[in-house]
């Protein structure tokens, strides 16, 4: 089967690709490095021959809000319209768990946009719903830093690595179009500011941690739970314990 990963020389999508192709299945990484920019359109057509499923891990190069926004309801609807021209069978989509809840943030107005479009295309699709990856503790600190401390709301996580996210996406792949959302998180549940000051102190980073109620998450107001999956939630196996013990 021939998956095509927009987005696939990144951080997910080079190990959505690895391990589709580990599967036996031709997996196809797309990227502006590739040829392949879903912005233009240009190489789309090309990349779609013969695709049965195409997986989207890509992400907008810039944060501020008109830019995620233009990029998201841009991308989606070039693909969107190339996969319909091309007969592909299967859009899977990677977002974020609790995306709906966080539309006080720009970012977040822009993924649910994204998937809205996917929703309303009319295409057979999965989306996965993947928790904070553990990688991005530190990015996510350096963006609510003051100084040397780190302000953070009062709110639980339930993280996940990277190579889980992407074996959640892969399986999805492989599976037929559920026509809805299926979300994935790490086993264990953190206090933020816990989750944060593991992955800092792993890093040496003497940033002071502390928690802020008027403090947001990518610029959205957290009540406890936002960040949390579902109970039907896929739980994957790798701690973030663990995790970082290795890092080391």
């Amino acid at each position: 089967m021939k998956v095509v990963v927009i987005g696939g020389t990144g951080l997910i999508g080079s190990k959505v690709v690895a391990g589709l192709g580990a599967q036996g299945h031709e997996a196809v990484a797309a990227a502006p490095n590739t040829g392949v920019n879903t912005l233009t359109g240009e190489g789309l057509a090309e990349v779609l021959q013969g695709a049965s499923v195409v997986v989207d891990v890509s992400n907008s190069p810039s944060f501020a809000d008109d830019a995620v926004m233009d990029f998201f309801r841009t991308s989606t609807a070039n693909l969107l319209k190339a996969e319909t021209e091309a007969g592909v069978a299967h859009h899977v989509a990677l977002s974020v768990v609790g995306t709906d809840r966080l539309q006080g943030s720009g970012y977040f107005r822009a993924k649910q946009v994204q998937e809205d479009l996917i929703r309303a295309s009319g295409n057979p699709y999965s989306i996965v719903h993947a928790t904070q990856f553990f990688e991005f503790a530190k990015g996510l600190a350096d963006g609510v830093t003051e100084g040397d401390t780190v302000h953070l709301p009062d709110a639980r996580i339930q993280p996940i690595v990277s190579d889980d996210v992407a074996e959640a996406v892969a399986r999805a792949a492989v599976g037929a179009p559920v026509g809805g959302v299926v979300e994935v998180g790490g086993p264990d549940v953190f206090q933020l500011e816990e989750f944060i000051r593991m992955g800092l102190t792993a890093l040496d980073d003497p940033r002071k941690i502390v928690t802020d109620p008027q403090a947001t998450y990518w610029g959205a107001p957290l009540e406890e739970n936002t960040l949390l999956p579902g109970p039907d939630a896929h739980i994957a196996g790798t701690r973030f314990a663990d995790w970082l013990a290795r890092q080391s």
